[in-house]
């Protein structure tokens, strides 16, 4: 007898969701393997399909069949993986993990299987040298699926494809025991405080988020973490030198202590993996490999812009370091530069975070971002509480544009928890692209239906407590705006295809959006619409403005070199000729030490927690948030110059920025909306440095 009702597979039929959304409440951990591997089936019959095709291979039966328009047999494999690997981040738990490590050197067989299918690439380079008129955009496409293929060993001997293979499976193992790790002994640690007197200097704000946490875990008193809600209060305010330390000493040792969840090993196989997959496809170093594809093109412009960053920088940071060591009697240690930072601030400026965390209530921030994004862009926010969500803490909202249109669903993740990996970052359900209509017709504007993204911000945002709601810090608030700036890149989406649309784009042209946004924060304009105490409802005092303004370039010059030691470091390992043998630890204190203005301490490590190049697909690729910043200062220096709430200098940013994706290079893009390449000049005019004399 047939078993009625018998439950389906949610990732096999239509999720009958508002806007086709991710059906996060009928998904079982079970349905992820199920349908990854019919996902991986599909696939296998659709390449079979295309390669035993007896037409002359063209761009529509190949190069778009490739690239997956979604015409005749929607991706299966990429909406699983989208949830899949998008929850591993957010909410994962010991069963995910597991599935995980299993599943991981099956998709990389599975991506290798088509990136090393000989006859799929003889197709592709018929079509690469017999191929019609293309637009800009399919021109585009039809690059960047060869050099993929290319890139991924198609030229290649059988020898040196299954090397590869070998390779690329292992580095997808490591990448993620790597995370893992990291996550594991992120949420390992707490400092357990029973002693009142111990939280001496601590605000109020932190007290109670670590007694909340305490009550979380049924343990009296106060609990911190090294989440950045608890750590960074507690690293700026307390009084307590010795559990400094403690806290300092944990977060700088993750993943160096003699345990399971020890990353030395892996970080150092995953650099000789990088190099070896990079010179078994002909380049010299990793680094070599992954910057043909970047705006920066080489090596050399790399380090100069990191050089010539620290020529700029560090005269000041010099000096900004001496004041710190002139408020203590003592030894300045890395676990008293957040204090002492702090004390400075407050006698430069009279101003720090908690002063300001009244009137940023995070519901009040939501209103002001929106709203920022509804002054520039003129769209919309609209709550739906009948979009599924994977947590109750993520909140769900449909975004409309100015003419009313659908334009996105925007997911937000605000609070940490214990299966969310630290740090904020923006990734996307479902992308953008044009979808046929009449999939027996040709393309065309009339034959299209604009599928249009369900983008997401992930952070790890201060918490409400039992009497207070989450009230943020001057910090967070340029957190949400960064991640907000990701998304706007895929919200605004306008490409006919998902794989050249949103912020599938050169990963150091990808940070432009984000960081732009940031600007806004300090900006008066923008604090008077949502900054309100959030008891009184009194605005932010004209005076706390004009500190805020001027004291944001604070240690910014420190800052600057701290972010040049994380791109040194990365180089320095990508940038390798022969196999990485070196100790890492004294690798990495020797190879920032240009950009380092203390005594380095041989007992801390960044290297094995530093998810962006081991992990996070940013491997020979850090520069590229200093990049980036000269692009968004002198972005931003033609707002301010034609007003910073100009909706037609919006729309430009918009129409050749934002909607444009991947669709052309990142520069021409670029200088279609300034008038001309960018300059460090902005960088340094907004950061108050001169510029060295040479």
């Amino acid at each position: 007898m047939i078993e009625e009702n018998k439950r389906i597979n949610p990732f096999f039929e239509p999720y009958n969701t508002p806007h086709d959304t991710a059906p996060f409440d009928r998904i079982r951990l079970e349905d992820f393997e199920e349908a990854f591997m019919e996902g991986i089936r599909r696939d296998d019959e659709q390449v079979e399909q295309l390669v035993n095709n007896p037409e002359k291979p063209t761009f529509d039966n190949t190069i778009i069949s490739v690239d997956d328009e979604k015409d005749n047999y929607y991706d299966l494999l990429s909406r699983t993986s989208a949830v899949f690997f998008n929850l591993l981040s957010a909410e994962t738990n010991d069963e995910m993990d597991a599935l995980a490590q299993k599943m991981s050197p099956i998709l990389t067989k599975h991506a290798n299987d088509i990136r090393l299918n000989e006859q799929l690439f003889e197709r592709i380079k018929y079509v690469r040298r017999h191929h019609r008129r293309l637009t800009p955009e399919e021109k585009m496409l039809l690059d960047n699926c060869y050099d993929g293929f290319v890139r991924s060993g198609a030229l290649l001997d059988a020898d040196g494809k299954a090397r590869l293979r070998q390779l690329t499976e292992e580095a997808s193992m490591l990448s993620l025991q790597f995370s893992q790790n990291l996550l594991k002994e992120q949420k390992a640690f707490t400092l357990h405080i029973t002693d009142e007197a111990q939280l001496d200097g601590l605000p109020e704000s932190a007290r109670e988020a670590a007694a909340l946490a305490a009550k979380e875990r049924e343990q009296e008193g106060w609990v911190f973490t090294l989440d950045g809600p608890s750590y960074s209060p507690f690293m700026t305010y307390s009084t307590q030198r010795e559990l400094r330390r403690q806290m300092y000493m944990a977060y700088n040792t993750k993943c160096i202590h003699d345990n399971a969840e020890n990353n030395l090993d892996i970080c150092k196989r995953l650099v000789n993996l990088r190099r070896e997959i990079a010179q078994l496809l002909g380049y010299k170093t990793y680094a070599d490999y992954v910057l043909k594809h970047r705006m920066a093109g080489n090596v050399r412009s790399v380090y100069k812009l990191l050089n010539d960053l620290i020529d700029a920088y560090k005269p000041t940071a010099l000096k900004e370091r001496d004041e710190l060591k002139k408020l203590t009697n003592d030894k300045l240690e890395p676990w008293d530069v957040g204090y002492y930072s702090h004390k400075l601030q407050m006698k430069k400026y009279h101003i720090d975070a908690e002063m300001l965390r009244p009137y940023f209530q995070l519901d009040k921030v939501i209103g002001g971002v929106f709203g920022l994004a509804t002054k520039l862009y003129g769209i919309t926010f609209k709550e739906n509480r009948e979009i599924p969500v994977y947590h109750p803490d993520v909140k769900a909202y449909e975004v409309f544009d100015r003419d009313g249109t659908f334009l996105a669903v925007f997911y937000a993740d605000f609070y940490p928890r214990k299966g969310k990996q630290g740090g904020a970052w923006m990734t996307e359900y479902q992308g953008q692209w044009m979808e046929r209509e009449d999939v027996h017709k040709p393309y065309s504007p009339d034959n299209s239906k604009n599928v249009r993204p369900h983008v997401s911000v992930v952070m790890n945002l201060t918490k409400p407590t039992d009497d207070k709601p989450a009230l943020l810090t001057l910090s967070e608030v340029e957190t949400f705006l960064h991640e907000f700036g990701h998304s706007l890149h895929g919200m605004f989406a306008n490409t006919r295809f998902e794989s050249l649309s949103g912020t599938n784009v050169w990963w150091d042209f990808v940070e432009l959006p984000s960081q732009f946004m940031e600007n806004f924060a300090v900006e008066k304009e923008f604090l008077r619409t949502f900054a309100f105490h959030y008891e009184t409802g009194e605005p932010l005092p004209e005076e706390l403005i004009d500190r805020i303004v001027k004291s944001r370039n604070f240690m910014c010059a420190t800052a600057c070199l701290r972010q040049v030691s994380f791109g040194l470091l990365d180089m320095a390992y990508y940038t390798k000729k022969d196999e990485f043998t070196d100790d890492i630890i004294p690798f990495e204190k020797k190879a920032w030490q240009k950009a380092i203005l203390g005594k380095q301490r041989m007992d801390t490590c960044m290297t094995v927690q530093f998810s962006h190049i081991m992990a996070g697909g940013y491997a020979a690729g850090y520069y590229s948030y200093k990049w980036a910043e000269v692009l968004d200062a002198d972005a931003f220096s033609v707002f301010k110059r034609e007003g910073i709430f100009n909706p037609a200098t919006a729309q430009r940013f918009r129409d050749c920025i934002l909607s444009k994706g991947g669709t052309e290079n990142p520069m021409t893009l670029y200088k279609r909306f300034k008038g001309g390449e960018p300059t460090i000049d902005a960088l340094l005019k907004r950061n108050g440095i001169k510029r060295a004399k040479r």
